[in-house]
């Protein structure tokens, strides 16, 4: 998602989309660019002003020691060192609020090489490639996992 360039030198913010948002979301929701690894297809919507989104999903039982990140930003404002800055913002809150979670993973395409780097500059560790690992708009994809443990140096 990153890849140079200009470094982006506005108020990066995060907090749950409103219906508000709608004009913003569509923009980057419904760029191809964006999509591309994503597993939900460009929509049709209607009016709003978000850029992205980033989100951690908790596993429980066995797995509640475990978390999944995921986030997508529109193509505009890729290698900015936006994504980098909320990935390593929202891994540090997590581990923060849930003492529980001691692995944060991330799982990226393997030719998403952004976001490969996003995660590296993150302070998330390439761990491999889990081969045929999931169906992604009809075909089945290899995977990078990455990961970053509570006990890792912040970033």
């Amino acid at each position: 998602m990153e890849g140079g360039g200009n470094e982006f030198t506005g108020e990066i913010t995060l907090r749950p989309l409103e219906l508000s948002d709608i004009d913003d979301f569509m923009a980057w929701a419904s760029d191809e660019k964006v999509t591309r690894f994503c597993t939900w297809e460009p929509a049709i919507c209607l009016n709003g002003h978000t850029i992205g989104d980033i989100s951690v999903t908790k596993n429980s039982g066995n797995d509640k020691c475990r978390g999944e990140l995921g986030y997508v930003l529109g193509s505009k404002y890729w290698g900015r060192g936006i994504a980098t800055k909320v990935v390593k913002q929202v891994a540090n809150t997590i581990f923060a609020e849930w003492p529980h979670l001691e692995r944060l993973e991330a799982i990226v395409d393997v030719e998403n090489l952004g976001s490969q780097r996003v995660l590296e500059k993150a302070g998330f560790q390439r761990e491999g490639v889990l081969r045929k690992y999931m169906l992604l708009k009809g075909k089945t994809r290899d995977m990078v996992m990455f990961s970053r443990l509570s006990s890792d140096p912040k970033s």
